[in-house]
Parts: C-alpha cells; sequence; structure tokens
C-alpha cells in the first residue's frame, strides 16, 4: 500500500511559486557596462589610495585622532539614545533578516529566486573581502589605541574596514541593485548610500571605529554592488539547476510506477466426464438472475464436492445428518 507523503515546508514554498505569474519581462538583469567598470576602476583606486594613507600615517591618521578626540558622544549626549538604535541598521543579523523577507516576498510574486540569490552572493562576497582585509591588516579601534599618532596597524584588531558600513552598503544597496524601474534605482542608491554613511559616522559617534575604517568600509561595499553583474550567469546557472532539481523532485514523489509485463493467461477447460455437470437448481424466492462468479486459480471444485465446514467460534455443533446441497437426502423416521 503507498502512502502520500507530507509536502514539506520548502515544498508549499515551491507549490506557491508554481500558482504565481511568470516573471515580468520588463525587469532586466544589469550588465558590466563600461561604464560600470570605470566606476569600479575608480572606487578600488580610491580603497587603496585609503589604505597607503593609513600605512604610512598621513594626514589621514592625524584626523583620526583628532576626531577620537573630540569625543563626539560627550559633544552631543543627547542623540546617543537615538544613535544606539540606528547603528542596528548596520548589524548583519537583523538587516539580512529584513531585505531578505522582502526579497522572498518578491521572489514569490514575480515567479524568480534571482532577488535572494543576488543577496547570497553579495554577503558571500562581503565575507570574503573585508573578513579578509579586517584580520590581514589587524587594526586596532580608539577604544584601544596603543599610541597616541600611531595608525594601529598589525596589532590583531579587527576594525578597519568598517565592517558596520560595509554591511549597511550591501545589505541596502541590494534593493537599488534588483530595483524594477530607473526612478526607483535612483531613489533606492540615494537611501542606500545617506543610509550607510549615517551607521558609519554613528560607529564614530560611540568610539568604536576611526573615520578613516568608515570611509574604508563605504568604498568596499561600493565595490561589491558594482561587481555584482559579473556574478549574474553564476546566479542564473544556480536558479536553473535549483528549478531543475526542484522537478525532479517531484516527478519522482508524484510519478505513478511503470506497469510491469502482464503474466502469460491461464486457459481455463471445461470440466468434462462429471456426473454433476447440471446447473445447480435455485431456490424459491431467491433472484433469477446472479452476476458471473470470478474463478480463482487452480482445481475448482463444484458446491457438491465440497464438505461443510462449521465456521470457527460457531456454537452451534456440527450435523452428522446435514447433506450437502443438490442431494436426495434419506426419509426422516
Amino acid at each position: 500500500m503507498r502512502t502520500e507523503r507530507k509536502p514539506t515546508r520548502l515544498d508549499r514554498v515551491f507549490a506557491r511559486l508554481d500558482r504565481e505569474p511568470e516573471r515580468p519581462a520588463h525587469i532586466g538583469v544589469p550588465r558590466m557596462s563600461r561604464h560600470r567598470v570605470v566606476l569600479f576602476g575608480a572606487a578600488l583606486a580610491f580603497y587603496l589610495a585609503i589604505v597607503w594613507a593609513v600605512l604610512i600615517t598621513s594626514w589621514l591618521v592625524r584626523l583620526d585622532w583628532q576626531v577620537m578626540f573630540f569625543r563626539p558622544y560627550q559633544q552631543w549626549s543627547e542623540i546617543h539614545a537615538f544613535v544606539d538604535y540606528y547603528v542596528v541598521l548596520g548589524q548583519r543579523g537583523p538587516t539580512a533578516v529584513m531585505v531578505a523577507a522582502w526579497l522572498g516576498w518578491r521572489s514569490w510574486r514575480q515567479h524568480t529566486l534571482r532577488p535572494l540569490l543576488a543577496l547570497g552572493v553579495s554577503l558571500l562576497l562581503l565575507n570574503v573581502t573585508v573578513g579578509a582585509a579586517k584580520y590581514g591588516m589587524g587594526r586596532l579601534g580608539p577604544h584601544y589605541a596603543t599610541e597616541i599618532g600611531s595608525n594601529e596597524m598589525w596589532l590583531g584588531g579587527d576594525i578597519f574596514p568598517s565592517g558596520h558600513t560595509a554591511n549597511a552598503v550591501v545589505t541596502w544597496g541590494i534593493l537599488a541593485y534588483l530595483a524594477s524601474t530607473p526612478r526607483a534605482r535612483r531613489w533606492l542608491s540615494a537611501l542606500s548610500a545617506v543610509t550607510s554613511l549615517g551607521v558609519g559616522l554613528s560607529t564614530v559617534y560611540i568610539g568604536t571605529h576611526w573615520l578613516s575604517d568608515v570611509v574604508l568600509g563605504w568604498v568596499a561595499g561600493l565595490l561589491i554592488l558594482l561587481a555584482l553583474p559579473w556574478f549574474e550567469p553564476v546566479i542564473a546557472r544556480a536558479e536553473t539547476r535549483i528549478l531543475a532539481l526542484r522537478a525532479r523532485r517531484q516527478d519522482r514523489r508524484g510519478g505513478t510506477a511503470k506497469a510491469g509485463p502482464l503474466g502469460r493467461p491461464v486457459v481455463l477447460t471445461p470440466l468434462t466426464g462429471r456426473a454433476d455437470t447440471a446447473p445447480e437448481p435455485v431456490a424459491a424466492g431467491r433472484p433469477a438472475s446472479r452476476s458471473p462468479a470470478r474463478l480463482a486459480p487452480g482445481p475448482h471444485t463444484t458446491r457438491a464436492e465440497r464438505s461443510p465446514v462449521t465456521p470457527a467460534g460457531s456454537r452451534r455443533p456440527p450435523h452428522a445428518e446435514r447433506h450437502p446441497r443438490g442431494t436426495t437426502s434419506a426419509a426422516r423416521p
């Protein structure tokens, strides 16, 4: 007996995707144009210039120390509570959950997995690039500075570039990258830029980052967004494979079993040379028309030849004088 498999939560999500209309045709995939390549090269050069300026302890490092000694959290203490909440917009967990919820709804409505896959690729690039730079340069933060005027590099820190700022750029900028219209893309780009800069300045206000950390984190996030069109073929292949795997699972689970080859038919020969081949008389009050009985495999015997059998558990004793149906019984005394 075959039992139906209870659908999982992922199966229900894909089933809802199947009920939605097809992907809108007016939504295009960004390409790596010449303009974008120029912007990527300029941002990369700016990134390297900031790193070099910090390494040689230039005027940028002196500006970092001046801002730290200014102590913004003491100068504007009335906004401290607001900044504590605002800086959450740059934390990886809360922002990723909020943006993934929105992009998941878009994936459901547009019948495509590209928004969620683009978010996953961007966060993976963020972890690899920014994480490697953080631990590779090992800069200490303002609260752990060891020498006034020093760049605090190679001392085991992990704040250069600012992860909060880079995460805010990527997480909120991916909404502009996946926008449906040019107007929405412009507005979302401006909003994500302002939000990410505000997150970076909030970390400077609290005292967890240098000003140069924030600038470098902003450029690091921008580089990831500018490089995403290079990964669009990978995203498209991943979406195709995931949907193909889902289709194979549905076919394997919902397909009917193929019928096996039929066996050789059994040839039924009539019984000849029997004395009781006459049809059995029909009792009174019994309907004359009866549905044809199905023959069971094996040697078939008539009812007259069968010995009476007492059902198991019956309380009635077997009657020795009971004769099979169709035979003449002896006269009773």
